[in-house]
């Protein structure tokens, strides 16, 4: 089943509205959905929207290494405990990762530009840790991580992010050549979009194109992408 996941950006500990990947100007987040940029309130305006199974939480600061929104998280957590989150919070070790899964937040999502290398993926694929992750593939105008972590398709768990950075919050539409490329390199992995989508038509060519789901914030927030819109899918 194809699954929409709605993304929040954190920052100091409240949401900001992501941007083209351009972190320093992204403005505090104001959405018709909710009341002020605090993440519960935000959370719970898109869980208003829809009920969704997973929200995605990038912590800014933490991949960044200025800080970090743990206390944000566990609110959150804490919340909506029936809630599933996909946190990347600029993981760069098996260690940190491993941490993280056993708190109970949420599942680690790995993001290729906080990598070094590809050796704590290879210490990671062999622990129970790895069920609970997932693999960002970050993109600005090329691949942003280690270069032959494209290669090692058996080191991508089994949910991949393909994440055009620079298409985030554009409604560009999404990046299809990338997005055919990764599902081509690992067609068992569940492979969702994330970086332009713009409307539920978007949505709907994504599914028909055998992509798992997307990621989305903007179009949820401005009313491009309705609750008809999830409902239909």
């Amino acid at each position: 089943m194809f699954q929409v996941v709605p993304v929040i950006d954190l920052r100091d500990g409240g949401v900001v509205h992501a941007r083209r990947g351009d972190r320093g100007r992204y403005p505090p987040l104001r959405s018709p959905l909710c009341s002020g940029n605090d993440p519960v309130a935000v959370v719970g305006g898109l869980l208003g929207l829809h009920p969704f199974r997973v929200v995605y939480v990038a912590d800014l600061d933490a991949i960044e290494g200025t800080g970090d929104n743990r206390s944000a998280l566990a609110r959150l957590r804490a919340a909506y405990p029936e809630t599933g989150f996909w946190v990347d919070a600029g993981f760069r070790s098996a260690d940190a990762v491993r941490g993280f899964v056993a708190s109970g937040i949420g599942d680690a999502v790995i993001g290729s530009e906080s990598l070094s290398g590809i050796e704590e993926l290879e210490r990671l694929r062999a622990e129970a840790a790895w069920a609970r992750t997932v693999l960002s593939l970050d993109f600005r105008d090329r691949f942003v991580g280690p270069p032959e972590l494209l290669d090692r398709t058996d080191l991508w768990p089994r949910r991949v992010i393909a994440m055009t950075l620079a298409r985030v919050g554009s409604g560009e539409g999404p990046d299809w050549d990338r997005l055919a490329d990764i599902a081509r390199a690992k067609p068992q992995a569940a492979v969702f979009a994330a970086g332009g989508v713009r409307d539920g038509g978007d949505l709907m060519a994504l599914a028909a194109r055998g992509s798992a789901g997307a990621l989305v914030a903007t179009a949820l927030h401005d009313g491009r992408i309705g609750r008809a819109d999830l409902q239909a899918l």
